[in-house]
């Protein structure tokens, strides 16, 4: 069993932060769950264009509101709380962040832990592990 406090995770090697965003990674693939699990904050007035490639994400909003903008479909959706999005087909994508945006993220596979975004918006496979 895995128990871990949010605070608990803090200025340590599980906390990542951009000029962008705050992520606490709760769950990484070192925990051998099969999935990595973070509590993460996007920045008011900030655009995020991402593109997972080789992962898939899930996302929840817990506060704050965003417009996500896909890329593919043109179309554009405003996330509040209480709104999942599921990047189930490797979506291109902008997250516009019109309030500091709290939100629970899950990606499979895992995550390694010092991920940040390439120049596509995308994480690497080989990122370094953290424990």
């Amino acid at each position: 069993m895995i128990i871990r406090k949010l605070q608990e995770t803090v200025d340590t090697p599980r906390h990542i932060r951009s000029d962008n965003w705050d992520s606490a990674r709760m769950l990484l693939e070192s925990d051998g769950m099969g999935f990595s699990f973070h509590i993460t904050t996007l920045y008011a007035g900030t655009e995020n264009p991402m593109w997972y490639k080789h992962h898939l994400e899930s996302v929840y909003c817990i506060s704050g509101k965003a417009e996500l903008h896909d890329l593919a479909a043109g179309t554009r959706h405003t996330i509040e709380p209480g709104t999942l999005y599921a990047l189930n087909d490797n979506d291109r994508h902008v997250l516009k962040i019109l309030e500091d945006f709290t939100c629970a993220c899950v990606f499979n596979p895992a995550l390694r832990g010092t991920e940040v975004h390439d120049a596509d918006g995308a994480y690497r496979l080989d990122a370094a592990p953290v424990s």
